[in-house]
């Protein structure tokens, strides 16, 4: 491959990000993929029965719809095609009710205990308000914004612990639990900073995006990406692992798509004593335990608005969501999980022949070894009595499998590290995209702004890679 401008180790979102940035300069650029297929954490795959069509990481994708950059390609031209249910979420309670998050704050707020109605609006509409000036900063490295007003208003909001958070602002059960569980997304004990953070962007991007699947999961969404940056010239070649550098053809830039790990397996040679500690210091959080289903019929909840949403929520109250996330955290896997559940051949029925495929995972100490598999059936139970009565098949992801799928999962850290105060601004160092070898770029989720199939992690590394090597 004579003549490359640059290579890119990994087609996941960011790497593909970072390809096609690169590539809409007109510089020539590979991607190496050890995979069959491109995607990373976003692909699906059959896991369970034939044509039931799971997907394998990623599910459900608000940031994907809200990145400038995504926003900026013609995906769509490439089979790209978004679904939004009706409600963005749903949040069932023991007692058979059932809170929604909707695209509009009026229509959430209505669904919530009366004292939280005027809360929650004001909250939300300011945030919705703000939102384009606090974009290029919540989604972006750490840098000067050009809206520093309306970014003081979020952080000192987002720097927060959840739970604190949801205590001083609702005075309600119904919308705490709503925002605890949005905040647990985090991987972060909820009594931890910034998971308040987390929790108001992720709600916020429900009102300002909508939390879409990709009509045939989510490989569509990384097909697309692929499609388009070969349309720009690039080149991808899959089932190619990278053990080293020397691996790899010469070219004036090397972004690597892995998060600090993998990366000194693959460079560790070439870096500095210094950064090489800096990347073994770097800490992963907890871990995923994954279970897929194919169902003979839809869910059996016990509040039928539960049907409304793609994506579900099963934890309870806050003090329950808390209590779970504090567990995995400390090393005890909960008895009463959080469980993230999707569902999505409620509104794409193109994922699967007859019946249905539900996505679910809970958070549990890193490396874990339990079998949680009938906690999280139970607590499916808890809020769809009958549910065990409609299973076709299952197919278990432990933290261990989720490790030997992608390499960056380490210990099955799905987040690509942990997301705390201490390591928000400086993922996956102070050097963020670079490594202090010229020409060499991290472009994984271990730097900002971080987990989620956006983009802009690959998309910041490519900038910085232009700028610095790639000028001529």
């Amino acid at each position: 491959m004579p003549n490359t401008d640059a290579v890119v180790v990994g087609a996941g979102p960011n790497g593909l990000a970072a390809a096609i940035a690169i590539a809409q300069t007109g510089r020539t650029v590979v991607v190496f993929e050890s995979a069959p297929t491109v995607g990373g954490g976003c692909r699906s795959a059959e896991l369970t029965l034939p044509g039931f069509v799971h997907d394998v990481c990623s599910a459900v994708h608000p940031f994907a719809v809200a990145s400038p950059f995504f926003r900026s390609l013609p995906l769509a031209a490439h089979g790209l095609e978004w679904i939004h249910s009706p409600a963005a979420l749903a949040h069932p309670f023991e007692d058979g009710g059932a809170a929604c998050v909707y695209r509009s704050v009026d229509r959430t707020a209505e669904g919530l205990e009366k004292a939280d109605r005027a809360i929650y609006r004001r909250l939300f509409t300011r945030l919705v308000d703000d939102w384009p000036r606090i974009e290029e900063a919540v989604l972006g490295p750490l840098r000067w914004p050009r809206h520093p007003l309306a970014l003081a208003r979020f952080g000192l909001r987002a720097l927060q612990p959840a739970e604190r958070l949801a205590r001083r602002e609702f005075a309600g059960e119904t919308a705490r639990a709503v925002f605890g569980g949005i905040a647990a997304h985090s991987m972060l004990p909820l009594d931890t900073r910034p998971t308040a953070g987390v929790g108001l962007t992720l709600a916020l991007m429900a009102h300002v995006a909508g939390w879409p699947i990709p009509r045939g999961g989510a490989q569509v969404l990384a097909d697309a990406l692929a499609a388009h940056l070969r349309s720009l010239g690039g080149e991808i070649v899959t089932g190619t692992p990278v053990r080293s550098l020397n691996d790899l053809p010469q070219a004036k830039a090397v972004l690597c798509d892995l998060s600090p790990a993998p990366l000194l397996r693959l460079a560790g040679d070439r870096l500095t004593p210094g950064f090489r500690r800096a990347l073994e210091r770097y800490r992963y959080g907890m871990a995923a335990y994954k279970v897929d289903w194919a169902l003979a019929e839809p869910i059996p909840w016990r509040n039928p608005v539960c049907a409304q949403a793609a994506t579900v929520h099963l934890g309870g109250t806050l003090a329950e969501i808390a209590a779970a996330e504090r567990d995995a955290w400390s090393g005890r896997p909960a008895e009463r999980p959080f469980v993230l559940l999707a569902q999505p051949t409620l509104f794409d029925r193109s994922r699967a022949p007859a019946g249905h495929v539900v996505w679910t995972y809970c958070h549990v100490p890193r490396g874990s070894e339990i079998d949680m598999l009938p906690r999280i059936e139970q607590q499916i139970e808890r809020f769809a009595p009958g549910f065990r009565e409609c299973v076709l098949a299952r197919a278990v992801m432990r933290p261990a499998d989720l490790e030997r799928y992608n390499p960056n999962y380490v210990g099955g850290d799905i987040g690509a590290g942990a997301l705390d105060l201490r390591q928000l601004f400086t993922r996956p160092t102070w050097r963020t995209y670079g490594t202090g070898v010229r020409g060499l770029y991290i472009c994984s989720a271990a730097t900002p702004p971080g987990v989620g199939v956006h983009g802009m992690c690959g998309y910041f590394a490519a900038r910085r890679a232009l700028d610095e090597v790639l000028r001529d």
